[in-house]
């Protein structure tokens, strides 16, 4: 019996073929170079969420050392006086179910209202399976309101008095507790809900949404003449770098597992 040449054995190996051996090997995991440009990818979002990260804590440091020097006075009481009637400081700009919008508005980063939302939320995550996920939420809010009134005591700055206050506060003005506290809670919960979701332009339209209200709570306080613009850019920048800082977090303990990926998964 004639045994067929080394020649003859081998068969050309055509684009589909090679094609498929490629998807194989990326599939196998034995394709170093996908893999390092995933880790390079994956690195390179990390590098700048950090960046980001200090770049509002820094942003937070520079305001809180210029109020603290009396820098920003004239300009936080022309910004707050530009938003009421010249002939009637106590008269906010814009009719009065306008006036009564924006107090609705500023509820929105209440205590009140950012512990149901919490609360609520924990108790989906909790329901769901997600407990990892529901205490990360908890400890999240929870460490951001503690650290809020301890940075209050600790720069003592008093509320507003170039205008009538619309509405009734107690505490101290600097930095601004509802711009902080909605920052730390909307961004917090967004990327939450971002990061579960498959869809970029859903996870772009959470977090658009996140911010908007976080920006919406800290104008609302302006307007009310409740705290001063520098107020209100410190809790951002405040609430910001928490909400980044805690996303950080919750991203290497979902990557160790302690942390649901999906929620109801």
């Amino acid at each position: 019996m004639r045994r067929p040449s080394a020649n003859a054995a081998r068969k050309p190996v055509g684009k589909g073929d090679r094609t498929g051996f490629l998807a194989r090997m990326r599939t196998a995991g034995n394709w170093p170079w996908s893999r390092a440009v995933y880790l390079g990818r994956r690195e390179i979002g990390t590098l700048v969420t950090l960046l980001l990260f200090a770049a509002l804590t820094l942003a937070f440091g520079i305001v809180a050392n210029e109020m603290s020097s009396g820098n920003t006075r004239s300009f936080d009481n022309a910004i707050v006086l530009a938003m009421r009637n010249a002939a009637n400081p106590s008269d906010p700009l814009g009719p009065i179910w306008f006036e009564s919008m924006v107090r609705d508005i500023t509820s929105l980063g209440s205590n009140a209202v950012l512990i149901i939302l919490t609360l609520g939320t924990v108790g989906f995550l909790a329901l769901s399976g997600a407990r990892g996920a529901a205490l990360h939420v908890l400890v999240s809010v929870g460490s951001g309101a503690i650290l809020i009134q301890v940075l209050k005591e600790l720069f003592g700055r008093v509320r507003p008095d170039v205008v009538p206050h619309a509405v009734s506060e107690v505490t101290r003005s600097f930095p601004s507790g509802h711009a902080t506290l909605a920052a730390v809670t909307y961004l917090t919960l967004g990327a939450l809900v971002a990061r579960v979701q498959t869809k970029p332009a859903l996870k772009m339209y959470v977090l658009f949404v996140a911010i908007v209200l976080t920006v919406l709570v800290g104008l609302s306080r302006v307007y009310l003449g409740v705290h001063f613009p520098t107020d209100v850019l410190a809790g951002w920048c405040l609430g910001s770098a928490w909400a980044i800082a805690c996303w950080l977090v919750a991203v290497q303990l979902q990557r160790k597992g302690q942390i649901e990926k999906r929620i109801g998964a």
